[in-house]
């Protein structure tokens, strides 16, 4: 999987997670730059990237490292094969 393909899929994500369609993301984007997203919210969006992204299980230490979504994209990258 390349990293538009997963840049791509993230996006879904976020749009299905927060309802909105018109949430843009980048490597910089952080639960700050998204009104809804709150703490709660964050344990729906790493459920909802983990069976997106077979493979990808967020362990405590990553997720508690994660300081935008451009570190999710790290780890999702470090999961999935080409």
């Amino acid at each position: 999987m390349t990293e538009e393909q997963i840049w791509k899929r993230l996006t879904a994500v976020f749009h299905d997670v927060f309802r909105d369609s018109e949430i843009a993301i980048g490597p910089e984007t952080t639960a700050k730059d998204v009104e809804e997203w709150d703490s709660l919210s964050n344990i729906q969006l790493l459920v909802a990237i983990e069976r997106a992204f077979d493979g990808v299980k967020f362990n405590t230490g990553e997720v508690a490292n994660m300081r935008n979504v451009g570190d999710m994209v790290v780890v999702i990258r470090q999961r999935v094969a080409d």
